[in-house]
Formats: structure tokens, C-alpha cells, sequence
């Protein structure tokens, strides 16, 4: 089959472009970018070209970036170049050079990409690239979407050649007498995936002339079977879901293949495989594991997923001298400000408690200024109006079926000596309840 149709059938059966879209096509300057942006342009698509020096090469770093404004001249086809200091990017960052850029290469183009409003990105990946990402996972350690190696599309990113090999690139652009420039870097044996395109992949061929395709045909077939899994998967973890982000490991327990559907909910979410195996193990206990962005909580056997900025984040507190309109300020992103409004009122006759969990009556000639919104600590007991006694706060929410991590963010106000007033939402105090016939005036507080 021809070079291009080949690449047009790989599109259309895989629904990555239309010809009424427009796109952004990764151009590095190497043989794989040159070939993706001139088949593009063949078949009719709608494209402007993105290249990223990172200025880790010296002078082949400019010499590509120059390479490419030509090319896109030559062929009429817009070119956004942006620079970066990469090293000291992964310093500050404290990542590798590879990582940080890719960061730096994928953050670019997100911003490009809505700022010129295409619809996706194009990116030059192809299957030889594809073999490699496959071993490159086995070794690390990967499950079922490891092997899968690269899909054709991850949100807004596209990868048209993934069907064709380098070879066949490199014969499509002889055809075209299509220059290209060469990353020397490509060829040195010091880099995970150079020794296995440079040392292991031949090693393999010796063993079996068909090593590549082999690989490459399972990595299809895993692909079909994932989509059987990931169903099945996602109708145990409605099955075993809680309120407030939370599941239930004694219900998982009972399902088959239970670490592999903790692996699913958490690999995407930057743990890996140390530490899945790790949580899996502890079991029903109390336990907390972090990754980059998320904190895993286990407790009483639920296990809950959070934020981890609003989980380190310690919770605000606000001072209220006397009566009048207070903001109580949003904690981390995904809460929201709360406005607390505090009034006396006198208790008549017909004074009547509003039963709402967004408004309290108390006695106001039992409080004492300034009083204090906070978040619950551990040791907190109030005497929960209706019951008889003092009880734990942490009991109390506990018994109101509270999920475990949004206790953590349960607020309570206090008076002047810290006696808990009213568990925000939930239960007043007994001690500071109105009392028909005694009370002479209520201190009204509203959410």
C-alpha cells in the first residue's frame, strides 16, 4: 500500500482527523516530523507547525530550529517556535532531562493548541517507537495498559503513524528527496531506550525475524481485551463506591482479581506499581500513601482518593469578635468561600427555630465573644443537643455516617473558652439551647 493511503486508512479507522479540523503538527526536524508534517499536507489536511528548542545539543539545537523555519517556508506552513532552559527547568524540578522536556514539549502545545484553537496535536510516534515503549514498560513494570504501549489518541493528542515503521518513513522521504536533520544523541549507547532500539530489539530479531510485528500484534489484541476489562472493571467500582470519594475494600475483596482493579483506579493518578502493591498488602488497615497530586486514605477498610494540595493544606480559622457578616475563606481549590451571618433576636411567643442545617438559635445571654469557626481537632466533645452526656465530635460524625475524609474538614464554632457552640450543618450544643419560657433572646447564626 502507499505510504500516504496507508496513513489515511490508519486515521479514518482510528477517527483521529477530520478535513474540516485544523491541527498542530510536533516538528523536531527529525525524519519522523518531517514525514508526518509532509503527509499531512498530501492528503489534504489543514496544519501549522510547532518546534521546541530546549537547547540541550549546542549548536545542532539551532541548526534543527533552523532547518525547520526553512521547511515550513518552503512549504507555506505557519511555524510557532518557542525556546527553553531545560536544564535548569529539571533542576528546579527536580527531574530528569528526558522528563523535563517532555513536560515543558506538552505544556507548550496544550497552551498552542487553545490559544490557535485546533482541535488536536500531531505527534510523530511510529511503531518501531511503539515496540520500544512496550519493552520500555515490561521492565519497569506494567500491567494490562502497559502492554497496550501508545494509543492512537490521548485526549488531544494524535499519532498517525503509529501502523508504519521507520524504514518506511525513510523510504517515503527519499521519494520526496525529502532532507532531514539527524540527532546525534539518537545513536549514542548511554539511554534506556537507545540500547533498546541500538542493542536489545536486534538481539531479539536474531531470536525471531518477527519480533517487531509479534509485539506489535499483541499490543492490537491487548487494546480489544482492554476494552472487555476496563468495562468489567468500572462496573465493580460502581459496585463497591461510597459516599465522599470513598470505596469499599471488604465488598472489593470479594470480587475476582481485586489488585488488578486497585491498579486501574490508581496507576492514572501517578502511583506506581511499589506502591499499588504496597496498599494492597496493608489490607483493611489504617494507612496513607501520596503521589504527586493525590493522597490515599484507608480507613476502617474504605479506602478514599483526595486532592493532596487540600489535604496538606491546613484548614483556616476565623476569629468573630461580635455579631454582623463574617466570610469564612476557601481552603484549597474545589471549596468555596462560606458567608456567616450572626444577629440577636428577641425570643417571643412566637418565636420559632427555623429547622434548616444552614441556620442555629442559641441563647445568646449564655455566649461569650469572641467566638471561633475552625475545623474539628481531635479531642473536641460537645453535649449534642436531644442526648444526654457529652460525646466525641469524631463519634458523633462518625455515627452520622460522615465519610472519614471530610471529617477532617468539619467545621465547629466555639466560644471565648473553646466550649463547641454548634458542629456547623449538624447539632447544637445542649448547654447553649434555647429554653421556652427562660430564654429572653437568641443569637441567630445563618450559612
Amino acid at each position: 500500500m502507499i505510504f500516504s493511503d496507508s496513513i489515511e486508512s490508519y486515521i479514518r479507522r482510528h477517527d483521529l482527523l477530520r478535513h474540516d479540523g485544523f491541527y498542530v503538527v510536533a516538528l523536531s526536524g527529525g525524519a519522523d516530523s518531517v514525514a508526518l508534517l509532509r503527509v499531512l499536507l498530501a492528503l489534504g489536511y489543514r496544519v501549522e507547525a510547532a518546534h521546541c528548542n530546549f537547547h540541550l545539543r549546542g549548536m545542532e539545537s539551532n541548526r534543527d530550529e533552523a532547518f525547520c523555519v526553512a521547511l515550513c517556508e518552503s512549504l507555506h506552513v505557519g511555524l510557532h517556535r518557542i525556546h527553553f532552559e531545560t536544564e535548569v527547568y529539571a533542576q528546579a524540578h527536580g527531574v530528569s532531562i528526558e522528563m523535563a522536556a517532555r513536560d515543558l514539549r506538552y505544556r507548550y502545545f496544550k497552551q498552542l493548541r487553545q490559544d490557535i484553537q485546533a482541535n488536536a496535536v500531531c505527534v510523530a510516534h511510529h511503531s518501531d517507537d511503539q515496540v520500544e515503549t512496550i519493552l520500555l514498560h515490561l521492565l519497569r513494570g506494567t500491567g494490562l495498559a502497559g502492554l497496550q504501549g501508545m494509543k492512537p489518541r490521548n485526549g488531544t493528542v494524535v499519532r498517525p503513524l503509529l501502523s508504519v515503521s521507520r524504514q518506511q518513513i525513510l523510504d517515503y522521504l527519499a521519494g520526496l528527496s525529502q532532507s532531514y536533520v539527524t540527532d546525534s544523541t539518537n545513536l549514542e549507547d548511554n539511554v534506556k531506550r537507545n540500547k533498546l532500539r541500538l542493542r536489545v530489539l536486534p538481539l531479539l530479531e536474531e531470536i525471531n525475524s518477527s519480533a517487531r510485528e509479534h509485539i506489535l500484534h499483541m499490543s492490537e489484541h491487548l487494546q480489544e481485551a482492554a476494552a472487555i476489562v476496563d468495562h468489567a472493571v468500572s462496573d465493580v467500582l460502581k459496585a463497591i463506591r461510597l459516599d465522599g470519594d470513598g470505596y469499599d475494600l471488604r465488598r472489593l475483596a470479594s470480587y475476582p482479581a481485586p489488585h488488578y482493579v486497585l491498579w486501574h483506579l490508581l496507576h492514572g493518578r501517578g502511583f506506581n506499581s511499589t506502591q499499588i502493591d504496597e496498599i494492597a498488602r496493608h489490607g483493611l488497615e489504617h494507612g496513607t500513601w501520596k503521589s504527586a497530586t493525590t493522597v490515599v486514605l484507608i480507613h476502617q477498610g474504605q479506602l478514599y482518593i483526595l486532592d493532596r494540595e487540600s489535604w496538606e493544606t491546613l484548614p483556616p480559622m476565623l476569629v468573630i469578635p461580635e455579631t454582623g457578616v463574617y466570610v469564612y475563606p476557601a481552603g484549597t481549590k474545589g471549596e468555596s468561600e462560606t458567608r456567616f451571618r450572626l444577629c440577636v433576636e428577641d425570643v417571643t411567643p412566637d418565636f420559632i427555630i427555623r429547622k434548616s442545617p444552614d441556620v442555629a438559635a442559641v441563647d445568646a445571654a449564655r455566649i461569650r465573644f469572641p467566638l471561633t469557626l475552625r475545623t474539628v481537632q481531635t479531642g473536641d466533645r460537645f453535649s449534642p443537643f436531644g442526648m444526654r452526656g457529652t460525646k466525641l465530635v469524631c463519634d458523633f460524625l462518625k455515627d452520622r455516617k460522615i465519610p472519614f475524609p471530610a471529617r477532617r474538614h468539619q467545621l465547629v464554632l466555639t466560644d471565648a473558652q473553646g466550649n463547641i457552640i454548634w458542629v456547623v450543618g449538624l447539632r447544637i450544643d445542649n448547654r447553649f439551647a434555647i429554653v421556652p419560657g427562660r430564654s429572653q433572646r437568641a443569637l441567630m447564626i445563618s450559612r
